[in-house]
């Protein structure tokens, strides 16, 4: 398959520690996947779902330990701890090394060991990236056919030495106290061992694509992001792309696939996806922001999906789709909490065993169907929205970035940045509440900056430094925003009906970009006059509209003091100018 030779001595090098029976290289081909296939529905692995009411797809069921990504077994493998920062985990690379070696050493007697070559980005683009991952779980390789380009053509551009990204994952036995997903950013490596949960184990998603990613882009010049990509097209056909980065559960898939509301549909409005998880950008020879998604697919969250919440997702997932840890019903197709139909009267949970509505455990809590974390991996190109630039290798312009987060009684619903500097400042310092049901202590504050916490590959203080450079070096940079949707009135009842609506916000920050409109100056940054914002069809009462854009002194003089605390965990690392901008903010506050 190759005649690259640092490769074929890296795969013969990892095969004499893990000992697989055999070795077997991807080429992606479609006879392949198929073969694949029926090997795993041989051995239980995957199960074939009702080919006539979803077409391609398949199910398959994680250990029930390993069913999320495990943030306190994921390490930064770096030379030193500062290099890792204060908000990785951290561990040198010789113990990481000998530690994964002893859990390898062995693991795959009796297993093949599938070598996946792959591209994060179109095959051959200046932004690309190139993997290759050694599994020893056909799960992982049908995966990575979605969520990546693979095969041939891969190692066509990889030529004799190309350069990649080393990817070793295995099983070995499912063990959480054997269980480590680790980075090497300066050997350009990820081992990841004892898991076969997505999110651990498809490692040029997270794993590449934003920790060892975003590396690579501080020491070349780029940025990787955990941010979705979309496109808003007028009639005229002149479309505007936007990125932005929201912790978990704050809507970024939602606002990806977005369907116009009634009320703005005389508009004409189409929206495009680009992606709804990673974009990667550049600057271009003009001075401004181009960004690509290095993936090819969807890894979305199943339960609370429906036609309702995201009607292009459930479009999407009719076919070519792999589910893991939802219900299987006796018709062979799948169900999941707060879809779509009704409640299934029985079916397999997503443990393996006899479920129906109802059922209680111990504790008296019911039994769900779905894990709460259960997955759908889909193409991106069987979206309704699917941009039509998903493969250009240039990418698209971006015009804005969005900051969001779940802010009860603090941020408004949007506000822009003063310039670049202060807007690195607003994602620098970007939170969001915990729910009750989801996320444990309601109202908890999370920080989460550009809502990299769990992804930045280095020592976050130098990757803000690493914002600030780049900014100044654009000739157009985008402006940037900060938006929540959560917003809340004093009896916790919401008062921005979100989904679709949000394109009423998203056409007042185009205008910004394009100084079609004015704005209003607060301690905080840029907000909207109301009259601005086209609220046809929306029927708002003029008290939850003025709630929605109010900035309250008290609670931000609050929040200066959580930020105060946050920033100070990086020490003298800390740029300058973000304990500038918290200054400037302070005083703003204290003379409004």
């Amino acid at each position: 398959m190759t005649k690259h030779k640092e490769l074929q001595l890296w795969v013969k090098k990892m095969a004499n520690m893990c000992q697989p029976d055999k070795i077997v290289w991807i080429d992606g081909s479609e006879e392949e996947k198929q073969r694949l296939e029926q090997e795993a529905f041989a051995t239980g692995e995957l199960i074939e779902l009702n080919q006539e009411k979803l077409p391609g797809c398949v199910y398959h069921r994680t250990a029930i330990n390993d069913v999320a990504r495990t943030e306190h077994l994921t390490y930064i493998c770096t030379k030193t701890k500062k290099e890792a920062g204060p908000t990785n985990n951290w561990m040198s690379p010789r113990e990481a090394y000998k530690k994964a070696g002893d859990i390898f050493k062995g693991s795959m007697k009796g297993r093949t060991m599938y070598v996946i070559p792959f591209s994060m980005g179109p095959v051959g683009s200046e932004f690309s990236k190139i993997g290759i991952e050694l599994t020893d779980s056909i799960y992982v390789v049908l995966n990575m056919r979605i969520m990546t380009r693979i095969g041939r053509s891969v190692l066509e551009v990889l030529r004799t030495d190309g350069e990649f990204t080393k990817c070793l994952h295995g099983k070995a036995d499912l063990d959480e106290k054997k269980r480590l997903i680790l980075h090497f950013p300066q050997d350009n490596t990820i081992w990841s061992v004892g898991s076969g949960y997505g999110g651990n184990v498809l490692l040029g998603k997270k794993c590449l694509s934003l920790r060892i990613a975003s590396y690579l882009a501080k020491e070349e010049g780029w940025f990787a992001e955990h941010m979705l990509i979309m496109g808003i097209e007028e009639p005229n056909g002149h479309i505007e792309y936007i990125a932005a980065a929201f912790p978990s559960a704050c809507g970024k898939t939602n606002l990806a696939m977005l369907i116009p509301p009634e009320g703005l549909k005389s508009k004409g409005y189409r929206i495009w996806t680009v992606g709804d998880d990673i974009a990667w950008m550049r600057i271009d020879s003009d001075g401004s922001l181009w960004a690509i998604n290095p993936e090819t697919g969807f890894f979305g969250v199943a339960p609370g999906t429906n036609s309702k919440t995201n009607p292009n997702a459930m479009a999407t997932i009719k076919k070519n789709t792999i589910y893991t840890n939802v219900l299987l019903t006796p018709e062979k197709t799948v169900w999941w909490e707060d879809g779509d139909g009704p409640i299934p009267q029985e079916g397999i949970d997503w443990t393996g065993k006899p479920w129906k509505p109802g059922m209680l455990d111990k504790e008296g809590k019911p039994v769900l169907g779905a894990n709460s974390n259960s997955r759908f991996t889909a193409p991106i190109k069987q979206c309704p929205t699917a941009s039509f630039r998903i493969d250009q290798h240039h990418g698209v312009p971006i015009s804005a970035i969005l900051f969001g987060g779940r802010r009860a009684h603090l941020a408004p619903l949007v506000y822009e940045s003063f310039n670049w500097q202060h807007g690195v400042f607003v994602g620098a310092t970007m939170a969001s509440e915990r729910t009750a049901a989801q996320y444990g202590k309601q109202g908890e504050v999370r920080r989460d900056p550009m809502a990299m916490l769990p992804f930045c590959g280095y020592n976050m203080a130098k990757y803000f430094a690493h914002w600030l450079k780049l900014g100044k070096k654009m000739v157009k940079p985008p402006k940037i925003f900060h938006v929540n949707w959560f917003r809340r009135d004093e009896n916790e009842n919401m008062l921005w009906p979100g989904f679709g609506e949000n394109l009423r916000i998203l056409e007042w920050i185009l205008d910004r970009c394009n100084n079609k409109v004015d704005a209003v100056k607060t301690p905080i940054g840029y907000i909207p006059d109301p009259k601005d914002i086209d609220m046809t069809g929306l029927e708002l009462p003029a008290s939850s509209v003025e709630k929605l854009f109010f900035v309250n002194k008290d609670n931000w003089i609050k929040e200066l003091q959580s930020q105060k605390e946050f920033l100070k965990i990086f020490g003298k690392d800390l740029p300058q100018e973000l304990l500038s901008e918290w200054q400037a903010l302070k005083n703003r506050l204290e003379k409004s």
